[in-house]
């Protein structure tokens, strides 16, 4: 029988955060290949004139090393990409704007869900953007989500037990604990204390 696994351990939760990147990563790959056949999509602040050189496993694991919040604002996060879509439909995720999508939804989420957490300029080094683009993606994000941060004890179950299933598919000899020993765990707080200034590249997204 496998080990369990602890959701909140240097070892498990960048396996998290792979997940979350695969799953991602397909849902922008789809939506790439459709948007020539959606003349009605309009683009955004979170657009980038091209897509990023940076991969989303790359900037996911990034953000995760320097963030310093919490395992659960990443799946707080997952949740309101999802509520994003959801209410903005003619803003579908893709190649173009999931790695501003992403940093201003952890930024939200560390905000809402973390008791000390990072500033705008310090989330905006991280995620390779200025502080003034920053500021104008959590606006944006936050009426797209039409304030609607809450994320429910069932929510936040439901989304940990499809990322769960997600591991399960990928890599079922390394999860062996259920879904809702995975949500307890993401709720306890994981500190990385690395030097940012250890980390020069620059990012262009």
């Amino acid at each position: 029988m496998a080990d369990q696994v602890d959701s909140t351990s240097p070892e498990a939760m960048p396996r998290m955060i792979d997940f979350m990147s695969s799953v991602l990563e397909r849902v922008a790959k789809s939506n790439d290949l459709s948007r020539g056949f959606e003349p009605t999509q309009r683009l955004s602040l979170f657009h980038s004139l091209t897509t990023p050189t940076i991969t989303i496993h790359s900037y996911l694991q990034r953000i995760f090393k320097y963030a310093d919040c919490s395992p659960s604002c990443f799946v707080v996060a997952y949740v309101y990409l999802d509520r994003f879509t959801q209410t903005q439909p003619l803003l579908p995720i893709d190649s173009f704007n999931v790695h501003r999508l992403l940093i201003a939804s952890v930024l939200v989420s560390a905000k809402f869900m973390d008791d000390i957490y990072y500033n705008n300029a310090y989330y905006a080094r991280v995620g390779g953007i200025s502080t003034a683009e920053m500021n104008l993606l959590e606006v944006d994000l936050l009426f797209g989500l039409g304030f609607q941060l809450n994320v429910t004890p069932a929510t936040f179950y439901t989304y940990c037990s499809y990322l769960q299933r997600e591991m399960l598919l990928q890599s079922p000899l390394h999860v062996a604990e259920s879904p809702l020993n995975l949500a307890r765990r993401l709720k306890l707080h994981c500190s990385f204390n690395e030097d940012e200034s250890a980390h020069q590249k620059q990012l262009a997204v």
